[in-house]
């Protein structure tokens, strides 16, 4: 396989990145023209196009990672090689189906997962080939697992229960009774988060321990106390966020207090780490420790979000408001974007060790500055809608919206300086990946030549 398959993976993850966020773009231009491409890509299919293309980056992005540190950091060799290459054409070509199906308005799913029920089964095959390959593989080249390879296998395990129990509204016992329905769909969903968190924070781990050059954070302690806290939170932590439905409190306390104290544990983990690690080892991977250190501050912000609306007498007003979204964002991609971010320079930095930082410097702290006024506008639309809804009479939705213009504008223009954060950011980072495939193709060719002759 050589670095080719997990380098096409993180190709395609930045591909379904800028596609993403384009569509995003183009779903918050139509808040403030919501006649705008209405007949060619209505905001009821923009959405599920923005929603699955940014799930796809995280999940290619966190995949192409783990195979990449596998082969070339860690040097294991794969159980099979052939393997990866099939998990990648599973995944390709079920996303291009999946494109195929939202333009000719197939949409039957669910909220995350809103492609046709039948098409989750490549997908599902895809990670039980990536589970294959990586438990076979670990089994027989690793001991004493550091807790990033604990934190990657639970990742993929419960991304194939979850995937499944997302689909359990197809079974007619669950879809005819309402509380178990809605109850299960939102466990799923929150497990399904969950999971690739488990992919994420894990790949955060390994790149804290390679730039440190110290594999004690991997082993310690509070690391394994994390993962346990952490497959704690992917198990139970969902129930917070299902306060409409009838339960016994406890349970919803218990879950929201295991999801606030796994994000305090890792800004500590982040922030512990940055303390201790030396000038020279921050300059060595500058690009990779900045954003480390980015996503650090947006757990700070969003565990901060989340304690306030998680709490029930205030989830009740912003539940189904934009300060639901400010918080996916926080999530999506200031952390989660942020760590793969760190991990795709990381690997940058290892394909082509004279990768300057200066080029984008500035493009990283726009994208910081333009996501935190991007996340602060949607919790003034979210407080607004909130305040209509439970504190307004005889006032239109329609006029409502009109009331938010100038909120949306300023949504659409942060959002725009967002977009081109991101894409002068990937941009040095598609070439690098693009050259260096280019040049394994040219060097296995050569091989193959070597040994014929």
């Amino acid at each position: 396989m050589k670095n080719k398959t997990a380098l096409t993976f993180l190709v395609f993850a930045l591909v379904t990145l800028a596609l993403g966020i384009l569509f995003g773009l183009l779903a918050s231009l139509q808040y403030i023209f919501p006649t705008f491409i209405k007949s060619v890509i209505p905001f009821s299919k923009m959405r599920p196009f923005h929603v699955t293309t940014v799930i796809s980056w995280i999940i290619l992005a966190a995949t192409g990672s783990i195979y990449f540190y596998m082969v070339k950091e860690e040097k294991l060799s794969l159980f099979s090689f052939k393997l990866p290459k099939a998990h990648l054409l599973l995944f390709l070509a079920t996303g291009v189906t999946i494109y195929f199906s939202f333009m000719l308005g197939y949409t039957e799913g669910r909220e995350y997962l809103s492609f046709s029920p039948i098409l989750t089964i490549p997908v599902l095959l895809g990670w039980i080939l990536f589970g294959l390959n990586y438990f076979k593989t670990l089994r027989k080249s690793v001991k004493n697992w550091p807790v990033y390879y604990w934190m990657w296998g639970t990742g993929i395990v419960f991304m194939v229960y979850h995937l499944c129990e997302a689909h359990f509204w197809l079974i007619p016992s669950f879809k005819e009774h309402f509380v178990k329905d809605i109850a299960v769909q939102w466990k799923s969903y929150g497990s399904f988060v969950g999971s690739w968190n488990m992919l994420v924070y894990g790949i955060s781990i390994y790149i804290m321990c390679k730039i440190k050059g110290d594999e004690k954070l991997a082993r310690g302690k509070k690391a394994f106390f994390f993962y346990f806290l952490g497959l704690t939170n992917l198990m139970f932590g969902w129930a917070h966020h299902t306060y409409i439905i009838p339960m016994q409190p406890w349970i919803r306390y218990v879950a929201y207090g295991i999801s606030m104290t796994e994000w305090i544990i890792l800004a500590h983990i982040i922030y512990s780490w940055k303390q201790s690690l030396s000038i020279q080892k921050q300059e060595e991977y500058p690009i990779a420790y900045k954003f480390l250190v980015v996503a650090d501050l947006w757990v700070f912000l969003n565990l901060i979000l989340a304690l306030v609306f998680s709490i029930p007498a205030i989830n009740f007003f912003t539940h189904g408001t934009h300060i639901t979204v400010a918080h996916s964002m926080g999530t999506t991609i200031g952390i989660n974007t942020s760590i793969l971010f760190a991990s795709l320079f990381f690997i940058a930095s290892k394909l082509k060790p004279d990768f300057t930082f200066k080029k984008i410097k500035q493009y990283v702290t726009l994208y910081n500055v333009s996501l935190l006024l991007f996340w602060v506008v949607l919790l003034m639309a979210g407080i607004k809608k909130s305040h209509w809804m439970y504190f307004t009479k005889n006032v239109l939705f329609s006029e409502m919206q009109e009331s938010l213009f100038y909120v949306y504008i300023a949504f659409f223009s942060f959002g725009l300086l967002l977009v081109i954060s991101i894409l002068r950011i990937i941009t040095p980072l598609f070439f690098v990946f693009i050259k260096n495939i280019y040049q394994n193709r040219v060097m296995i060719k050569d091989e193959e030549k070597q040994a014929v002759l």
